[in-house]
């Protein structure tokens, strides 16, 4: 449908079909092949920008809560010249 602004109803079953996408692959580890049912429903539901935009989303939060579980530990040699 181009690039026309997805309706109230749209959003919220993209936003539906991505939470369930998400909430599978935190129980399964991020074992997308268990979720390949729920990507599908959140690939079709969702406009490809968005899948796109909320794949690097999630990277972005696993990666955040890493540096919040792990801490950020910076490469030694960085900065010092």
């Amino acid at each position: 449908a181009g690039m026309a602004a997805p309706t109230m109803e749209e959003r919220k079953a993209c936003w539906g079909a991505r939470d369930e996408f998400w909430q599978c692959l935190d129980s399964h580890g991020d074992d997308a092949a268990k979720c390949e049912k729920l990507r599908r429903a959140f690939e079709s539901r969702c406009p490809q920008q968005w899948v796109k935009h909320f794949d690097k989303r999630r990277d972005f939060l696993k990666y955040k809560k890493k540096l919040e579980t792990e801490g950020y530990s910076p490469p030694e040699a960085a900065g010092k010249s």
